[in-house]
């Protein structure tokens, strides 16, 4: 279903010019209901300034209308006929001034985790060009030293759902290829929701690694340990408990 532009100024208008529900607001604009609601509250969209739907040929008072009539009433989008056989834009991803710098991080990790991505493919998730991500391949990268990889959906780049779908394609193409896979590179291969259905494999501890068959049973016996043969009745006093030498008298009058 189309949205309106400028969803959020068209949110606003709407909560302050209507008695439009908040759900019905937020399936028209593409926002969550509690985003809306946080909109009436004046917790978000603070000094957002509303857009007339109406003044901008977006919805036609009629459909207000019905709407503010009939709750289970769904906004529909006015009909623009400029916007007949009009197709998406081909090409890089924008990325906003602001995190750019993150590019070549975010490039990294996607190398460096899922190698089975194409240069095309990782120029869509963040934006960048196929010289780029090259140059990070090969580390010729001119700040390849101080970079670090970071996860794209942590910084913003790209949506998780993004991630999982073209991981999932890489996936069912290495799998119609025939290639066999090793352990690491089916991990790599699994999407977010998943990896969250796994059991939590058992991992020891590194402080006791090579311990495994360690036991403390009876196994003294054939350690090859000799055993104290003097028993309780020769530990009469703390000298002979302690093995402590005898020393004759002289030895403790002071000088």
């Amino acid at each position: 279903m189309a949205k309106p532009i400028m969803a959020k100024a068209t949110a606003v208008w709407l909560v302050d010019n209507t008695t439009i529900s908040f759900k019905q607001i937020a399936d028209f604009v593409g926002m969550h209901e509690l985003e809306v609601q946080g909109i009436a509250d004046g917790d978000v969209a603070t000094g957002v300034k509303g857009f007339d739907p109406v003044a901008n040929n977006q919805l036609t008072q009629e459909e207000i209308d019905a709407a503010q009539d009939s709750p289970l009433h769904k906004l529909k989008l006015k009909f623009n006929a400029a916007a007949v056989g009009e197709e998406k834009r081909r090409g890089p991803r924008y990325t906003p001034l602001s995190k750019r710098q993150d590019r070549p991080a975010s490039i990294l990790w996607l190398v460096k985790f899922h190698p089975e991505l194409s240069d095309g493919q990782v120029s869509k998730l963040v934006g960048t060009t196929k010289p780029t991500i090259q140059a990070i391949r090969e580390r010729t990268h001119w700040n390849i030293a101080n970079i670090q990889p970071i996860d794209p959906v942590a910084l913003g780049l790209c949506k998780q759902s993004e991630l999982d779908a073209v991981v999932q394609k890489a996936a069912a193409k290495k799998a119609a290829e025939g290639g066999v896979m090793n352990d690491d590179e089916r991990r790599k291969l699994v999407s977010t929701e998943q990896s969250l259905e796994m059991e939590a494999e058992p991992r020891i501890p590194s402080a006791i690694e090579g311990l495994e068959a360690f036991t403390l049973g009876d196994s003294d016996a054939g350690s090859g340990l000799d055993e104290d043969p003097r028993g309780d009745e020769d530990f009469a006093d703390a000298d002979s408990f302690f093995n402590l030498p005898g020393g004759d008298d002289e030895d403790d009058q002071p000088v």
